[in-house]
This record gives structure tokens, C-alpha cells and sequence, in this order.
């Protein structure tokens, strides 16, 4: 099948779909990723044809309240909407649509006939078993769950709803709201299938079929890629030592991150790796050394912990390593996934970024690294995924389309 994966947003909500991508090549189909520019490298990288789309997430990344939130996400799904319909090539098979690009998927896939699956990230359907991961940690019990994660998809559509608009017109469809395709979604059982471990967040017990948690997607790393010789140095030279990164988060606040970083893992008496990212976090000294990005595949494994944003990607990798987190959620679903590392034993109580301070990464950072049940809760954590295989499950589920 010709395959076209559509995703948008950050690293991490790109980088996991190479390797899914790579998979679905490996078993025979033509793949293509269509990504914000910044992107194209990851897929080239996995063999992967490229297809750009127009939004740059980068330039809304600074966003932090939540009204702040939804007009970056408004401005950037309508740039978004723009060009999506060019990136589906006539010839194109099956669509495969992440929770970003999907409300937008749906409509192309109706004016071409091209048949649809959901891969997603994150869950969005409600649910009485936890609150909508936009929306933070703490449950309201069953029924306000659900009711608040039905309010999470209408404040989703209203941020949709002039990009669909505009793409209905440009598709010479007649009109129909983002509320009302999903619902035909919703009573259609359009297939979901979610790459996050059941380790970090069982399948709801209420959800439709159709619905499948298939475990975590890892980011493509070529059989031939290795750390760089400066940091396998620094590896050899002491202790495993702790990894602090904020991803794609925090741009622009690289010193003062840099300053709460150095004296946090001076207090802990742990030496650290920085991850640059676009905050831009930089230190020297001999405790301390500062990198690029790395495949968390090839890094995690040889760490005491990692600092991050509790991004879905990065709380796996950590997982998928058996190494404890300290997480400083920044925004959108990270402080749900945060809570979710601290639910399954395998990360302290998570610190808001906004409440980010030396002493208390520090003392974060001394417990997760001394106190052994974090690690012992990471290790059965990396036992449990380590028998998930998500690609292989989305690749059946292909295949089951062309039997």
C-alpha cells in the first residue's frame, strides 16, 4: 500500500512515527511523512518520503496560560489546514492520522475516498477512568471525567473550526462543522489505535471497540548511529550521570535553566548531562558536560535519571530504560503524563515549571537517584514494555485492510 502518515507539532510528536514508518517499510508498503519542514531530516533518516506542511510549531511555542494556549494552537492548526490537503497524493492507499492532524484528515479522506486509521499519542476519547491529559492530573471521578473530557473535544473543535472551514471549501465539500465529522467519526467506530504503554497508562475499561493501546512507538536509530566520543568520555570518566533536557520546551530560558540545573545536581552531589534543546541549556566544568539531540535509545540506558518535561516520548524512553525521572511539566499533557510516572512508582511528585527551583530539583533529583523503589519501579516498568511492540501492532492493522 502507498501509505501517507500525517503529524504535526513538536520533536516529539514526529519523531515516534519514523520508526513506526520504518516498520511499515520493512514489511513492504511505500511510506511517506508529511511534517511541519523542521522534520524533513527525521525522515529522510528512516527512509521515509517527505511531504511538508505549511505550520511551523516553533513559533507558538512560547505560549503558557491556557488562553495563551488555545490562540497559539488556533493560529497554528490554521496554517496547518492550509496546505494539508496538497500533502495527499492522489495515488495514496490508507491515511494514517495523529490526534493533531486528524480532525483535518478526516475531510481530505472524504473528498479523495481514501480509507483512515487513527494514530494516536495521546487518548482523547473520554473516559470515566482518568481526566482528559490536557487538562492535568487530578480525576473528578467517573462521571466528571467523562464530562470533562466531552468538554475537551469541544474546546478541541472550536480550535479547529475555521481551518475546517476553509478546507471544506478548498476541497468543494459542502459544509459541516469539526463538532458534527467527529461525531460521524465517533458513530462510524473510526479505528484508534494509541501508541503509549499500558505500563504508564492502561487501556480504559470503557472505551469502544476499535480503541487498542498497542505500546509505545520508538523514534528511528540507524544500526549504525553512536553517542559522540566526547560524551562516551564523560560516560567512562565517574558515575552514570543525570540527563537534564526540556525538549522542545522552554525557549529561551537556556541560562537561567542552565544556573537551576548546575546547582541542583551540585547539591545531589550528581554529576550531569545538559541537553541544549531550544531552551538553549549550556554549563561547563568537569561534573558537566552539554550535548546536542541524542537518540534517547542510545543515552537513557547508561543514566542515574533524567530531568524532563514529561513529554509522551521522552516519559517512555525513560521507562523503556529503567531509569527513574524527576519531571518539570511545562504545558498541554505533560503534567498528565508526569502524574502518570509518579502514579506507577517511577518518579517523585512532579515539580511545575513555573515552581522550578535548585532546591527542589535538587532534593527531587537525590531521592529519585538514592531511593531505590524508583528504580525498581522503573525496572518493572522497562519489563512491561519491553514485550509491547506497537509498530508490529499497527503494521497488522494494516494488513488486515489489504486481505
Amino acid at each position: 500500500m502507498r501509505i501517507l502518515i500525517a503529524t504535526a507539532g513538536s520533536r516529539g510528536d514526529v519523531a515516534p512515527y519514523t520508526g513506526l514508518g520504518a516498520a511499515l517499510r520493512r514489511a513492504g508498503h511505500e511510506v511517506a511523512l508529511a511534517a511541519t519542514e523542521t522534520f524533513e531530516p527525521l525522515a529522510t533518516e528512516a527512509g521515509l518520503e517527505f511531504r511538508p506542511l505549511p505550520a511551523d510549531h516553533r513559533a507558538h511555542g512560547s505560549a503558557r496560560g491556557k488562553r495563551e494556549l488555545l490562540r497559539a494552537a488556533a493560529a497554528f492548526v490554521t496554517e496547518l489546514g492550509e496546505g494539508f490537503a496538497g500533502a495527499v497524493d492522489p495515488g495514496t492507499d490508507l491515511l494514517l492520522l495523529s490526534a493533531t492532524t486528524a480532525p483535518l484528515g478526516w475531510h481530505v479522506a472524504e473528498a479523495t475516498g481514501t480509507p483512515s486509521i487513527g494514530v494516536y499519542l495521546q487518548p482523547t476519547t473520554p473516559t470515566g477512568d482518568f481526566p482528559p491529559p490536557v487538562t492535568g492530573t487530578r480525576s473528578l471521578g467517573r462521571i466528571g471525567n467523562r464530562a470533562a473530557g466531552r468538554f475537551a473535544l469541544r474546546m478541541a473543535d472550536r480550535v479547529f473550526e475555521p481551518a475546517v472551514a476553509r478546507l471544506r471549501t478548498r476541497l468543494e465539500l459542502p459544509p459541516l462543522t469539526a463538532a458534527r465529522m467527529r461525531q460521524r467519526r465517533a458513530a462510524a467506530r473510526w479505528p484508534v489505535l494509541h501508541g503509549f504503554s499500558t505500563a504508564l497508562l492502561p487501556r480504559p475499561r470503557d472505551w469502544a471497540h476499535g480503541l487498542a493501546v498497542t505500546g509505545p512507538w520508538w523514534p528511528y536509530v540507524g544500526a549504525d548511529r553512536c553517542l559522540p566520543a566526547e560524551l562516551e568520555d564523560f560516560l567512562a570518566a565517574g558515575p552514570p550521570p543525570v540527563l537534564v533536557g526540556f525538549g522542545s520546551m522552554a525557549a529561551g530560558e537556556g541560562e537561567r535553566l542552565g544556573e537551576i540545573a548546575i546547582r541542583a545536581l551540585r547539591r545531589a552531589g550528581l554529576r550531569g548531562v545538559l541537553q541544549s534543546g531550544s531552551a538553549g541549556l549550556a554549563a561547563d566544568g568537569d561534573d558537566v558536560l552539554t550535548v546536542g539531540d541524542l537518540p534517547h535509545a542510545l543515552l537513557f540506558p547508561r543514566l542515574a535519571a533524567v530531568v524532563h518535561h514529561a513529554g509522551a516520548g521522552t516519559a517512555a524512553a525513560a521507562l523503556r530504560a529503567g531509569v527513574p525521572s524527576v519531571t518539570v511539566p511545562v504545558a498541554a499533557d505533560q503534567p498528565f503524563w508526569a502524574g502518570r510516572l509518579a502514579a506507577v512508582g517511577a518518579a517523585p511528585a512532579p515539580i511545575p515549571f513555573r515552581s522550578l527551583t535548585a532546591e527542589g530539583l535538587g532534593d527531587a533529583l537525590a531521592k529519585a537517584v538514592r531511593e531505590p523503589s524508583y528504580a525498581a519501579a522503573a525496572a518493572a516498568a522497562a519489563r512491561h514494555i519491553a514485550v509491547e511492540d506497537g509498530s508490529a501492532a499497527v503494521v497488522s492493522a494494516v494488513g488486515r485492510l489489504t486481505t
